[in-house]
């Protein structure tokens, strides 16, 4: 018997589970290992602007493994229909999504039980506690908590459990990786809108390049392969495929989509649908939401899920204007006159020295 469960060591569970009160007696169940095998998140790995502030506040500092060469300052932006590139200043860290979230799990206190490479398979809650069901090592385990948390992603049973009928606009994520043969590492973000209405990426990361993108579920893999053979068209290196992932992402499109528990169930991160719908950054709402129902449970408040959902307002209104900002940003006519004005771009200057 715990007083406290959580699904999922990603940045919300791991941030979770470091913030909450001694007192209480937390599991975490989680799919990955520590040894590096197992589970890891497709992720292309740049931390932005706002995620490096979510950190920043805690004061901790990304340790030098996490990190990885190159560290880039622009981003190059392509639209395939009509062929425009321009070049943005961006200020992401470049690093290995899967040390990153084994940094932040090897923060958790001790007293945390955690139970790695292992998946939880069913919910029931009985006489104000929930029974959870996982299997480990291929053997069936139980546990029952008085509080159960989401942190579980896009895919979350969780809030499959507590609402079964909501449906959130959800998409595809595909990428491979690939041997670095570019003369220049260089980021890039993709428009296509014959293949997705969302974005793809291009990183180049300790000489790997990484190529993905976000695709609609019906023929993902055909959108994701006719996309492919565009960019090596325009001189894409994207031969001789080292691994291929993908998962769910959601992308929320109406307010209601944020949904943050209830009956001392709450979830948090991308498993409440916190994820921004322009981006699909989402590492900096986990830390934040997981901040917020900390606070809330380490101060014990007699109605914790209805402070939580009060203490999300502000981030869910933040997100909500970035699922108005979508029009505007993914509408191909607006982009075109954007990228053909060429505002906010930076000029990159070519070294013809030989």
């Amino acid at each position: 018997m715990y007083d406290i469960a959580i699904i999922g060591l990603g940045p919300a569970g791991a941030t979770l589970a470091r913030l909450l009160d001694s007192n209480f007696s937390i599991a975490v169940i989680d799919k990955k290992r520590s040894d590096g095998t197992g589970f890891h998140k497709p992720c292309g790995g740049l931390l932005a602007l706002d995620a490096q502030k979510s950190i920043s506040q805690f004061d901790l500092a990304l340790p030098k493994d996490v990190l990885v060469d190159p560290q880039i300052f622009a981003v190059r932006t392509l639209d395939i229909k009509t062929g425009i590139i321009r070049h943005y200043q961006r200020f992401y860290i470049n690093l290995d999504r899967y040390k990153f979230d084994l940094w932040l799990k090897s923060l958790i206190p001790e007293h945390v039980d955690i139970f790695e490479d292992s998946i939880c398979t069913s919910i029931e809650h009985h006489n104000d506690s929930y029974h959870l069901q996982y299997i480990s090592g291929g053997k069936t385990k139980n546990i029952t908590a008085k509080y159960i948390i989401g942190a579980d992603g896009a895919n979350s049973i969780i809030r499959k459990f507590l609402y079964p009928h909501k449906k959130i606009r959800s998409y595809v994520s595909i990428q491979q990786w690939f041997l670095e043969k570019h003369l220049n590492p260089f980021y890039s973000c993709i428009f296509d809108p014959e293949n997705t209405d969302c974005y793809s990426w291009a990183i180049s990361k300790d000489g790997y390049f990484i190529f993905g993108g976000a695709y609609p579920k019906k023929n993902c893999r055909t959108r994701f392969e006719n996309q492919k053979k565009q960019l090596k068209e325009l001189g894409f290196c994207l031969e001789e495929v080292q691994k291929t992932e993908c998962c769910l992402v959601l992308r929320p499109s109406k307010f209601n989509d944020f949904c943050t528990g209830k009956n001392n169930a709450f979830l948090i991160g991308e498993a409440a649908g916190f994820i921004s719908a322009s981006s699909l950054e989402g590492i900096s709402s986990a830390i934040n939401t997981a901040y917020y129902l900390s606070e809330v449970l380490n101060a014990k408040k007699p109605n914790p899920c209805l402070a939580y959902h009060k203490k999300t307002l502000k981030l869910r209104l933040k997100l909500y204007l970035k699922v108005l900002k979508c029009p505007f940003m993914y509408s191909p006519p607006l982009r075109k006159l954007v990228m053909s004005t060429g505002i906010n771009s930076i000029k990159v200057i070519k070294n013809t020295n030989k």
